[in-house]
């Protein structure tokens, strides 16, 4: 029944007309009936969902199911001084991983907007968009956004609040490297916030300060389409691609102490959807008078933000066709995301698995 009612919310998203999301009015802060809306958004994650997992029968029911190696470390509770050098993690290992970080989106729903999914899915993304193709440096391999000066870059103001989040999990699966759990964990958001499925593997390895990146690789909100340009184009990706990758706007919202920018892009910030897009073809945008950066807001509820990077999506004739396409076509926009999705996970990873092996991961019900 979660699953029916979770396939019946997607198609709900996906099909309601675009006015659905445009209440008459609006407050200067994201306001749609939070608990219900949140639960909804959710992918059938019930509330007692929880409860349940603490019983005695399904706590050894977990453990029979993870076998061997798994169910040791299951056992230990993540005790960090087993020696994960001697353990190899099957794919029943990373599912554990997934349903815990899914487990915990679920309950605790005191971030933002209710849901520290599109954090998630920002740290996972510069984590990786560091990429030089050129030099073969930077990239999801290696998580050294652990370090300074790379974790104080302006660009990943705010991600200690994901890097934080996610220390209890490591504590529980010590053997996973915090390169492939800050991958993994934005690939679980994704699906948990109803977005595709994200196809997954391992292989990362963690890396020291020696590694950090030179400030500058990732995306300036503030710039247009000459920037953009080239801060993709030197990861190795397409016109098409960029705009799919731009497309997770869809979620969260930008903060004043972290980006300087304020405000969701959309009415519906912890569900993945093509809104994003719809929002920029349909809606008129005027820059928004504040003593902030130079932001827009709708001109129907003035609640709502682009940056100047996203405007350079439709002021662009090259990029514009491809936001045209997934504003009208949902299912284009997820299959596309998904591909870019995990190639930019993947970008300089020196895997010794194939992309057929990639995981999929059951989301939750």
């Amino acid at each position: 029944m979660a699953s029916a009612a979770r396939t019946a919310s997607r198609a709900f998203l996906r099909s309601t007309p675009a006015t659905s999301f445009r209440p008459a009015a609006r407050s200067t802060r994201f306001a749609l009936p939070s608990q219900g809306f949140r639960a909804s958004s959710r992918r059938g994650y019930a509330s007692e969902a929880g409860q349940g997992k603490s019983s005695n029968g399904l706590l050894w029911a977990g453990i029979a199911a993870a076998g061997g190696a798994g169910a040791y470390f299951y056992l230990k509770g993540g005790d960090s001084s087993i020696n994960s050098k001697d353990f190899v993690p099957s794919q029943k290992d990373y599912q554990a991983v997934y349903d815990e970080i899914a487990r915990r989106l679920a309950d605790e729903t005191d971030y933002d907007d209710g849901s520290y999914g599109p954090v998630l899915i920002r740290l996972a993304w510069h984590a990786s968009g560091t990429y030089d193709k050129e030099t073969g440096t930077g990239g999801s391999n290696g998580a050294t956004m652990r370090y300074a000066p790379e974790s104080d870059h302006g660009a990943n103001a705010g991600l200690k609040v994901a890097r934080d989040w996610l220390e209890p999990t490591k504590a529980k699966f010590p053997w996973i490297t915090y390169s492939d759990l800050w991958t993994l964990a934005g690939s679980c958001a994704v699906q948990e916030l109803g977005g595709p499925t994200i196809p997954w593997r391992p292989g990362r390895q963690d890396r020291d300060v020696a590694a950090c990146t030179p400030d500058g690789r990732l995306p300036d909100a503030s710039k247009e389409h000459k920037h953009i340009r080239d801060i993709f184009y030197r990861m190795g990706f397409n016109d098409q691609e960029i705009v799919a990758l731009i497309g997770c706007h869809a979620l969260g919202r930008a903060h004043t102490d972290r980006s300087g920018y304020d405000g969701p892009w959309n009415f519906s910030p912890t569900v993945f959807t093509n809104e994003f897009f719809r929002l920029l073809v349909d809606e008129k945008w005027q820059q928004k008078k504040w003593n902030g950066p130079a932001q827009f807001t709708d001109k129907t509820t003035g609640t709502l933000m682009m940056l100047p990077a996203d405007m350079a999506l439709i002021k662009d004739k090259e990029f514009k066709k491809h936001v045209d396409r997934y504003a009208k076509d949902s299912d284009a926009f997820f299959k596309d995301f998904s591909d870019v999705y995990v190639k930019l996970l993947e970008l300089g990873v020196p895997f010794t698995s194939k992309p057929e092996d990639r995981f999929v991961f059951k989301p939750s019900e």
